[in-house]
């Protein structure tokens, strides 16, 4: 078992580092060039700025049983298919049930964007949300460490 970690935006970094190194799960940050991202704990890989780069790297390099920490609906679909799981910052685990409803629903958001309709704001981050990461995260660990053993 590996973190995967779509790193561009990530707001949970520091959390990952520390569930990882005190578990000694090795870690992977996937970022554009134009991101200045550093890690006191797994490998950092640079991709090129190229739209969807880090994305084709991640499901090009994932392994049934990894995780993978992504905001993008798109790319947690394709995890999913490949075998592995993933997670939102905000705590969210994607599962194959309901999948197919919620990549409709961002469709239909885009083409009313498109259109000029406004869709709404996302919340701040707060303490809740990063507790309810962390808390996941173990819990997908922890599935995931009883399933190998």
């Amino acid at each position: 078992m590996r973190i995967l970690v779509d790193a561009d935006a990530c707001p949970v970094k520091q959390t990952i580092e520390t569930v990882a190194s005190a578990l000694g799960i090795q870690v992977i940050w996937v970022a554009s060039i134009e991101h200045n991202i550093h890690s006191q704990y797994g490998q950092v890989i640079m991709v090129d700025h190229a739209p969807e780069a880090a994305d084709l790297f991640i499901i090009n390099h994932i392994m049934p049983g990894d995780i993978v920490v992504t905001q993008d609906l798109g790319l947690a679909s394709l995890v999913l298919a490949k075998g592995a799981q993933p997670i939102s910052p905000s705590g969210r685990v994607w599962h194959e049930e309901g999948m197919e409803i919620l990549l409709y629903q961002r469709y239909i958001n885009k083409k009313a964007r498109q259109q000029g309709y406004h869709i709404g704001k996302t919340a701040a981050r707060n303490n809740q949300d990063d507790q309810r990461f962390k808390q996941a995260l173990l819990d997908l660990i922890n599935a995931g460490y009883s399933q190998n053993n």
